[in-house]
């Protein structure tokens, strides 16, 4: 096991977790391998480790390593 940051909490994933994995658990939703929901719904959502924004089709290949920092934004509408 590994810890990693999101959103300024302590999160404890698999040695081999990639982002998928990490968002998935954070938000106790099942994900596709590409990040989709597999209810169907949408995430609404941006992710980002230490600063840089990580692109949905890269979530599946990027393994987090211990310590890392990640940052879910939430999308939101209105103005």
């Amino acid at each position: 096991m590994k810890t990693v940051k999101v959103n300024e909490q302590q999160v404890s994933v698999h040695d081999r977790a990639t982002l998928v994995d990490v968002v998935g658990k954070v938000l106790d939703r099942d994900l596709e391998p590409d990040g989709r929901p597999t209810d169907g719904g949408r995430l609404g959502i941006a992710v980002s480790i230490d600063g840089q924004v990580v692109p949905r089709t890269a979530w599946q290949e990027r393994v987090v390593d211990d310590g890392t920092e990640i940052d879910l934004v939430t999308a939101v509408q209105g103005g």
